[in-house]
């Protein structure tokens, strides 16, 4: 008798709660809420979710009898309550960020800030905490700022801890699509997607709170590579010539760090003895010896450098080799160009002149340096 009359208040009591946010839930307020299906609250780490009510929207299931959802079949106690629990969420969303984010995805750059919801998600990076909500907010950061176009791999905290294939993707691929239609697509599995989403998590750590002006244009890029450019940008317009050792501190040590945060140890080692910083600087022949490698696939590595740092600094070429001729013609007229010889071999090892072949030869060039 005590067990069944506990039941029947608890029974009451879930129902009650039910009505009263049906109540809040059916205010003009919430009505951006009302156009959204039931999954948009729920997260990776919900257990027990009604998955027979998770495409409705919360229109058609506050317009539905408490006691016809109850009646469900596969709708258990434990289902109900945690279908409560996500229309509680839905509840402390505010509304404002759902019309926020719907003007931003259509593209009119209009609306105040959003508040993050969860500040769990706003001081650090969880992907179980990842809802539709705070991914619509993400993707609206991204397209708000026309960020859209930038690749993936320019923006993640490492690229080991990303696919090759999504080095090259551009943010606009993902930013007009859901959590739920990202990870149905193909090869999409758990690992992939918590790159893409630590990708727009940053990106929205940046500009989410930014105003609108006009006049202004946003521009992410690694640290390490806007310091080097900084440093170039003085150096270009300074008549002075960098000291061996300023150029190994401002420029070959910040791109070897921006290596060591995206490859692996075989590759670091291998960027260390072309640059002379485990002895001599040794020929292909001589480090595929050293190394215990193939020349094959010692060009193979040094290729897979050139495509890191293309992938961080697209626009570097440019940028290096304008450095490197006046670097040259600067020395040459002052004092010689020996000290430029690490600078040199960055140079080749980074943006290599031309790309290495799978023969053991650059492309078109003689590979004299194995004779």
């Amino acid at each position: 008798m005590r067990a069944t009359r506990t039941a029947s208040v608890e029974e009451f009591q879930i129902a009650s709660r039910f009505e009263s946010l049906r109540k809040t839930l059916g205010s003009d307020r919430y009505r951006p809420h009302r156009e959204k299906p039931l999954a948009y609250w729920a997260l990776p780490t919900d257990r027990r979710l009604p998955l027979i009510l998770l495409g409705r929207t919360l229109q058609e299931l506050l317009a539905t009898p408490f006691s016809e959802i109850t009646a469900t079949p596969g709708i258990g106690r434990k289902k109900i309550d945690s279908f409560v629990n996500l229309l509680s969420r839905a509840a402390t969303t505010d509304p404002v960020e759902l019309t926020h984010e719907r003007g931003q995805l259509h593209g009119n750059g209009h609306g105040e800030a959003a508040t993050e919801s969860g500040r769990a998600a706003k001081n650090g990076f969880d992907p179980q905490r990842v809802s539709e909500v705070v991914w619509g907010k993400w993707r609206a950061s991204v397209v708000n700022r026309g960020l859209g176009r930038e690749k993936l791999g320019h923006l993640a905290s490492s690229l080991q801890h990303m696919t090759r294939v999504d080095w090259n993707v551009p943010l606009e691929k993902y930013s007009g699509r859901t959590l739920a239609e990202i990870r149905s697509m193909k090869t999409h599995g758990e690992k992939r997607v918590r790159a893409i989403l630590e990708v727009f998590h940053g990106v929205h750590q940046i500009v989410g709170d930014m105003g609108t002006p006009s006049h202004l244009a946003v521009r992410i890029l690694p640290q390490r590579i806007d310091a080097i450019e900084q440093w170039i940008d003085r150096t270009l317009q300074s008549p002075r010539v960098p000291d061996g050792g300023e150029i190994f501190d401002r420029f070959v040590s910040v791109l070897l760090e921006q290596l060591g945060v995206d490859a692996a140890e075989q590759i670091m080692n291998l960027a260390r003895n072309r640059l002379g910083l485990s002895g001599p600087i040794t020929s292909v022949r001589e480090t595929a010896r050293t190394m215990g490698l193939t020349r094959a696939r010692i060009y193979q590595l040094l290729n897979e450098i050139n495509d890191i740092i293309l992938v961080r600094w697209p626009n570097g070429r440019h940028r290096v080799y304008g450095l490197y001729d006046k670097l040259t013609a600067d020395s040459d007229r002052d004092e010689g160009s020996r000290h430029l010889e690490q600078f040199r071999a960055a140079v080749e090892l980074f943006y290599p002149s031309h790309r290495r072949g799978a023969d053991g030869a650059l492309d078109g060039v003689a590979a004299a340096e194995d004779e």
